[in-house]
């Protein structure tokens, strides 16, 4: 759990040390940004063939355990074999201080895999990333993607999942029927949410100010769902709160629809209930930082590109039943038993949350929510 020391006025936030250290980084780089001869400058194109690299290594990041064993077997082995290269694997969350600690012109990574609001962030704080239609136009695999895999403006969204309430159902409560059944007598001390650097915990505050305030931007009608809904388990990541469904300390908890049906297919008794309000996704999104030597930049396009291949995305759904955002890829027989279907209208309504407006009182919302669940 973060700190909840509250702070003194003379004391500033943590936002305002690393925006300080992002301005410094842009000014100590500034007088380079217009060299034309430096390799940056270089054109760098990709046609989504293989190329020998000659032993260069990029630096990934991504999550970890079981995802990043999921990923080097379906993924990055073979990109290393394929492209003579190493590719250097960083799961240390979150990426955001990583990238402002070290300025545009030197980023930690060469790809980067996000959610949307610690992406929205770092995309805020400087120029770090190629712009995406520079991205698209060097991933023949791209052409493929539905329209909202680009919807963010920044990054390709290559998987993701809908939000929704997981919920045990061999306890005789009826099923929850709306985004406000989670607060339901029914679930006293049995619900379950997450931290609040968790993209989950995000957006259900978002979507209690939507549901039980004026508008999305109601924060304090937000609190006040956070409170009314205490006592809950507060968890870190959705495997860990999967586990305790299994294990029946929760009995209802936000999670992401690809996790719920996972477990339903190995036999947990478990549904989900999907939100239509609002309706909104958990996207896996890839980020190329903008300034690369002209090799890595060639392996990151590269590498985004076979992120973006329909069997690398019909492989990584079997394992995590995440939906695709390839209009090629297939879904697993287990979101076909659930009658999820991969057409271009599947995400017909889809919401995005004001995530600038989130950004801008994330201090708040998180030192105010954190004193709430710690009560």
């Amino acid at each position: 759990m973060p700190d909840q020391t509250p702070k003194t006025p003379a004391t500033p936030s943590r936002r305002q040390i690393l925006k300080g250290a992002a301005a410094l980084g842009l000014a100590a780089s500034g007088a380079n940004l217009f060299n034309i001869n430096h390799a940056w400058s270089q054109d760098v194109t990709y046609d989504g063939g293989t190329f020998d690299a000659g032993g260069a290594t990029i630096t990934i990041a991504e999550w970890g355990g079981f995802w990043q064993e999921t990923q080097r077997k379906h993924l990055l082995d073979q990109f290393e074999k394929d492209f003579n290269c190493k590719v250097q694997y960083d799961s240390s969350f979150p990426w955001f201080p990583k990238f402002v600690a070290n300025g545009p012109k030197n980023p930690p990574f060469a790809v980067t895999n996000w959610n949307l609001p610690e992406m929205f962030k770092t995309a805020a704080a400087g120029d770090y990333f190629l712009p995406q239609e520079e991205m698209i136009a060097n991933m023949p695999n791209a052409k493929g993607v539905w329209p909202f895999a680009t919807a963010n403006g920044l990054g390709v969204t290559w998987a993701f999942s809908r939000y929704c309430y997981v919920y045990r159902t061999d306890t005789g409560l009826p099923a929850p029927t709306s985004f406000k059944d989670f607060w339901d007598a029914r679930y006293a001390a049995k619900r379950g949410t997450y931290v609040t650097t968790n993209t989950l915990q995000m957006d259900f505050f978002i979507g209690a100010a939507l549901n039980f305030g004026k508008d999305q931007y109601d924060l304090d009608a937000a609190y006040e769902a956070m409170r009314q809904a205490m006592p809950m388990k507060i968890s870190d990541f959705t495997g860990n709160m999967q586990a305790l469904v299994e294990r029946g300390e929760v009995e209802i908890a936000v999670q992401n629809d690809g996790e719920v049906y996972l477990q339903k297919a190995k036999g947990v008794p478990v549904d989900a209930y999907i939100w239509d309000n609002p309706k909104s996704i958990l996207t896996q999104t890839k980020t190329v930082s903008r300034y690369l030597e002209p090799v890595q930049k060639k392996l990151a396009l590269a590498l985004v590109n076979r992120t973006l291949d329909p069997a690398y995305q019909t492989a990584i759904g079997e394992v995590f039943f995440y939906r695709p955002s390839h209009k090629d890829a297939k879904l697993p027989k287990g979101l076909l038993d659930q009658g999820v279907e991969n057409t271009a209208n599947a995400l017909d309504g889809l919401w995005m949350p004001d995530w600038k407006s989130y950004l801008e009182n994330e201090d708040d919302i998180v030192e105010t929510v954190n004193q709430i669940f710690a009560s």
